[in-house]
């Protein structure tokens, strides 16, 4: 099937514009693997110290004629997604040496959960933590220590920092190492319905903690589709998993083989053999269109629009809005998996997962089959389900037909024609929408703004009854530089009781939203954001906005000179506590959303 036109063209567009810097990137990774830091030019002392507690790979390190796997990884065991990652590295060593190479752990970085942060004030470090993450994963790396990488993350900021900061050591080759979700538990239509009544009052905490804790209940990923799941399906569009990897549950043998296969895999795509795939090239141009294909064709976090600009910049690509969205134009919604659905991640996964994904975005034209995986030849080997044969590993090619078209369906006969983000923008600035789990009958509201600039403001004007009527709440200084742009998921339960009492509402902010957030149409990363000048600050009480994923509208419906007249609103005073203070240089100098809303990326000139 030859390439759909508007993915070639969008293509072509980015490599276009990403040239000088790309090619910057490259000349970088290739000097690092011919003239740069690695086990043969460092010191005896400096190897010394690499090997001194390495126990029986000791003579092989220091021999220097075996592959050395750095392992990095974000176990922690608070955060269940990351919990199996603790006999990770013991196995890996293990695996390693079945193939005559060792590993070492290179090093830890932090694993911040947003389900617990989530609507708290920790929650303003929550993007900050992958610049945290990228400069944890540089400074495992950079000992010279390795000729390849597994990097062991999963959830939401985690994978992003791991592929920012192994970016800048492109040379070597690398494989994301996923662990897989939890069992299904409590479903989570009924989960979002006792949220619901407790924002009413209706049910106390003792009941709203039962059901969470039927939802959210043993080690593994959070069952519903959000960002930590969207990471899994980017890597696999990327083809930086082995096949069939993502959803493959934690502590079973299957993904014990998977672990196995990963390790023996790294070291055949090593820079001494004829397999050589260095990180770096692998994630090019054509792989960061397939992310953004994936994305939208699943109805995948919010998030992504923010991460991914930020990954492709770590590897010399410039990507905006306006590539996603003329990408959405094109790309159908074939899945339909909570928030945006009634399944979740386990029951997608039955109906054939990523695997079927693949298998129709690559068949319809609509994905590059021909970038470079860790895997195999094309990503059309990602088509591939893993399974059990005895206790060996086999792949067998996806099933052509959806196990459940409630949550997969063909390209050819899609849940929407559209993929699902919008771009809007106007007067207020350009934000995104998440528009995969918006009924189309939501999808323009127009309504007198209600403004506020601080969430739990929000909470205590719903409470008091103040937003009975069709409204368009607008929570402002809620960006990087603001306040480190928090996830404003705590709103959804609230703004969903007002949309189900019939009232048209939307909410409008330079903040975020959580992957997990669904029904209520949300314009969400409005740049320029309020505190660096953004429009936001302008609005007022009662100011009629328009928002409207169909015409791409964001529009403050106020007389022009009476807006070009006004005076913007006086930003909060930073927070402190909780460490907030600590990330200040991070706030000062964070770029906006649509870059990526990194201090790090911005001070490197990346």
């Amino acid at each position: 099937m030859a390439l759909h036109p508007v993915v070639a063209k969008v293509t072509d567009r980015i490599i276009a514009r990403s040239a000088q810097t790309r090619a910057a990137y490259l000349d970088l990774i290739g000097r690092a693997r011919h003239e740069g830091l690695d086990r043969p030019r460092l010191s005896c002392g400096n190897l010394a110290h690499g090997f001194a507690a390495a126990g029986e790979d000791k003579a092989a390190i220091r021999g220097g004629r075996a592959m050395n796997i750095g392992i990095v990884t974000a176990y922690n065991d608070m955060l269940s997604a990351h919990q199996p990652y603790g006999r990770y590295p013991e196995q890996i060593k293990i695996f390693a040496r079945e193939v005559g190479a060792t590993a070492q752990v290179a090093g830890g970085v932090p694993a911040m959960c947003d389900g617990v942060t989530q609507g708290q004030p920790s929650m303003e470090l929550s993007l900050f933590s992958r610049d945290t993450i990228a400069m944890g994963t540089a400074v495992a790396l950079s000992h010279g220590m390795f000729e390849g990488a597994l990097l062991l993350g999963i959830c939401d900021k985690i994978v992003p920092g791991l592929l920012i900061g192994a970016l800048r050591f492109g040379h070597l080759p690398t494989i994301l190492v996923p662990a897989g979700p939890m069992p299904s538990g409590l479903p989570n239509k009924e989960k979002v319905r006792i949220r619901q009544l407790y924002a009413e009052g209706k049910v106390g905490r003792d009941e709203l903690l039962e059901s969470e804790s039927a939802s959210y209940h043993s080690a593994g990923t959070c069952t519903f589709y959000g960002t930590a799941n969207s990471n899994q399906m980017m890597m696999d569009m990327m083809g930086l998993h082995l096949p069939g990897a993502s959803f493959v549950h934690p502590n079973t043998k299957l993904r014990q083989e998977l672990t196995r296969a990963a390790t023996h895999r790294i070291t055949q795509i090593g820079w001494d053999g004829d397999e050589y795939r260095p990180l770096g090239e692998c994630i090019d141009e054509k792989a960061i269109v397939n992310a953004i294909v994936g994305l939208l064709a699943t109805g995948g976090s919010t998030n992504h629009v923010i991460h991914l600009p930020a990954i492709a910049r770590a590897a010399g690509i410039q990507i905006d809005w306006t590539d996603m969205d003329d990408l959405s134009r094109a790309v159908p919604l074939i899945a339909s998996v909570y928030p945006n659905g009634a399944g979740d991640v386990n029951a997608f996964a039955e109906a054939g997962g990523m695997p079927y994904v693949i298998g129709e975005l690559v068949g319809a034209g609509l994905a590059h089959g021909d970038i470079r995986t860790v895997y195999g030849a094309s990503l059309a080997e990602g088509a591939q389900h893993p399974s059990l044969d005895g206790d060996a590993l086999r792949w067998d090619p996806s099933p052509v037909f959806s196990g459940n078209e409630a949550l997969l369906r063909p390209v050819c006969a899609p849940f929407q024609p559209e993929g699902g983000f919008a771009l809007v923008q106007g007067n207020l600035g350009r934000g995104t929408i998440k528009t995969s789990a918006v009924d189309r009958s939501r999808w323009t509201i127009e309504a007198p703004a209600r403004v506020f600039s601080d969430q739990d403001d929000v909470l205590r004007a719903f409470k008091a009854g103040e937003l009975e009527r069709d409204v368009v709440v607008v929570v402002r200084f809620q960006g990087p530089a603001a306040n480190g742009m928090p996830e404003l998921h705590k709103l959804t339960p609230s703004l969903g009781v007002l949309q189900d009492r019939g009232f048209r509402v939307a909410l409008v902010t330079d903040g975020r939203m959580s992957g997990a957030s669904g029904k209520v149409p949300a314009a969400i990363h409005v740049s320029p954001e309020a505190k660096r000048g953004g429009a936001l600050a302008l609005l007022r009480d009662g100011d009629r906005v328009r928002v409207c994923a169909l015409t791409g509208q964001l529009t403050a419906l106020v007389d022009a000179d009476e807006w070009a007249a006004r005076l913007p609103a006086v930003a909060p005073d930073d927070a402190l506590g909780v460490g907030r203070e600590l990330f200040a240089l991070m706030r000062a100098h964070a770029d906006d959303a649509e870059r990526g809303g990194s201090a790090m990326l911005a001070a490197a000139g990346l």
